[in-house]
């Protein structure tokens, strides 16, 4: 996977608070056994209308915001259902980064693990940050993920990121790929566990075994 240690680009700002991942992501869109076509639905309600019309006033509609990587939020942001396809939809349609003052706990461990960046800074700084974005002249947004700062015209911020999700990001890695980095440790752990107590080495296999060699004998 790409390591980011840096996101620059446009941002758009959607000024509504507790945005759920149903609307995100409408249910409608969640027939699919893949991931395939989630960015046609992505945020489908508030960017079109009953007749499939494109919604002139939606931000996200508008060609002066056409390439957003950076979405500006309300609190709560990704609140509802757990449904990680709200992610892979955002991710699809090309949004990298996400700065609001508070996200949903869950919605919050799905992006992040998908690295969806999510940057929560003080509400004052977001509707600076919005403001900048309503500007097409000036809603460009730097993020430098390895500092942990956020730079626009009017707005320069340090936000906090989990260790472990900095190295995520820095170092190109899924919750899988950290997960091997520790590879080795694991099998060390592993070896003094059997070595310690060989009897519970593959007990449930020999004991499958054992039964299945008790069937056959008496079988006729």
């Amino acid at each position: 996977m790409t390591a980011h240690l840096r996101i620059q680009g446009r941002a758009a700002a959607l000024r509504t608070e507790n945005l759920d991942t149903d609307q995100i992501m409408p249910k409608q869109f969640l027939r699919g056994i893949d991931k395939s076509g989630l960015k046609e639905g992505l945020l489908y309600d508030l960017r079109f209308d009953a007749q499939g019309r494109p919604r002139p006033d939606c931000v996200l509609n508008r060609a002066d915001d056409a390439g957003v990587t950076v979405l500006v939020g309300g609190s709560n942001f990704g609140c509802g259902s757990s449904r990680e396809h709200a992610v892979w939809g955002l991710q699809q349609f090309g949004i990298q980064a996400i700065v609001a003052p508070s996200f949903a706990e869950i919605f919050h461990a799905n992006a992040m693990n998908n690295r969806l960046l999510l940057v929560a800074l003080p509400p004052a700084q977001v509707a600076q940050l919005m403001d900048d974005a309503d500007d097409p002249a000036a809603n460009a947004v730097d993020i430098d993920v390895a500092a942990q700062t956020l730079a626009s015209r009017s707005v320069r911020a340090r936000f906090d990121l989990l260790p472990r999700h900095r190295r995520m990001f820095l170092e190109g890695l899924d919750s899988i790929g950290l997960s091997l980095t520790y590879r080795a440790q694991t099998e060390a752990f592993a070896q003094r566990h059997w070595a310690q107590q060989p009897w519970l080495r593959d007990v449930a296999s020999r004991t499958r075994q054992r039964l299945d060699g008790g069937v056959a004998r008496i079988a006729p």
